[in-house]
């Protein structure tokens, strides 16, 4: 599981991935899986890099929100069969769990990255694609879309990367444990109907509409939006009670940001505030 070494620079604009491809614009950063050839499977280093990437975002105030796509009409095939799955077979116990966590340190920076990521999701989205698309704070789905939770097709438990925490609380405990027991396709349809996509556009449309949607919340307040991703994170684990007291503190830390100001005079003078993130 090594890889050339290849660290994370900022500003993330300027840096150059070995294992994907990201652009830059208006504070929305894009990162496109690009093994189209393939469709856009995971290796052990584009598993490190993504993971590196996220890590990165916190550090560079100039990404607002984040796109995650793939190259070539299909979202990602998941884990690659003879690059990963291959070399799984061979591997000790300590190797194995080595792995398994580096896959779900994946799902952890996706979590923990400040900035709001939307999923554009089109084609096949399968095994670890599916999860990159549920770390997601967003999905949008191109018609034609299928996910699925491939583990127990290759004779794995389908709690993998964070599914069956994470995968419930988006679609219901019922239908996720569906997807999980027996790995099969969820049509874009099934998808938009249960919650996990926000809505279903044209294959043509799932980009621009997602990087519309990003561009948004870039143009929001910054850290109001980074306050908002946490709490919804943090507040699975919490009593009601102890989230509207949470909620109180957030809350009040954001009235206390020049944004928070600025929106108040924006309205008075009957105008669009212009957020700067401070």
């Amino acid at each position: 599981m090594s890889r050339p070494a290849n660290p994370v620079t900022i500003p993330l604009a300027d840096y150059s991935p070995q294992h994907f491809l990201l652009a830059v614009v208006d504070g929305v950063a894009t990162v496109t899986l690009n093994r189209p050839d393939r469709k856009n499977p995971l290796t052990f280093e584009s598993y490190r890099e993504l993971t590196d990437f996220f890590r990165a975002c916190a550090f560079d105030d100039a990404v607002k929100s984040i796109v995650v796509t793939g190259a070539g009409g299909n979202f990602s095939s998941g884990g690659d069969v003879f690059e990963i799955i291959g070399p799984l077979v061979k591997m000790d116990t300590k190797g194995l769990t080595a792995f398994t966590r580096m896959t779900g340190d994946l799902v952890k920076a996706m979590r923990a990255c400040p900035q709001p990521i939307v999923a554009a999701v089109e084609g096949i989205c399968a095994g670890a694609g599916a999860i990159i698309a549920m770390a997601s704070d967003m999905r949008l789905a191109a018609s034609g879309t299928k996910v699925a939770f491939l583990f127990n097709k290759v004779g794995l438990a389908g709690c993998d990367m964070g599914a069956c925490a994470i995968l419930p609380r988006i679609i219901g405990q019922s239908r996720a444990s569906e997807l999980l027991y027996t790995g099969r396709f969820m049509t874009a349809e099934e998808g938009e109907r249960w919650g996990f996509f926000s809505r279903l556009v044209t294959p043509e449309q799932v980009l621009p509409q997602a990087q519309l949607l990003a561009k948004q919340v870039a143009e929001g307040p910054t850290f109001a939006n980074t306050m908002t991703k946490r709490m919804l994170a943090m507040e699975w684990a919490m009593s009601v009670e102890e989230a509207i007291e949470a909620e109180a503190v957030a809350q009040a830390l954001c009235m206390t940001t020049a944004d928070f100001e600025r929106a108040f005079e924006a309205f008075a003078n009957k105008v669009k505030p212009v957020f700067r993130g401070d």
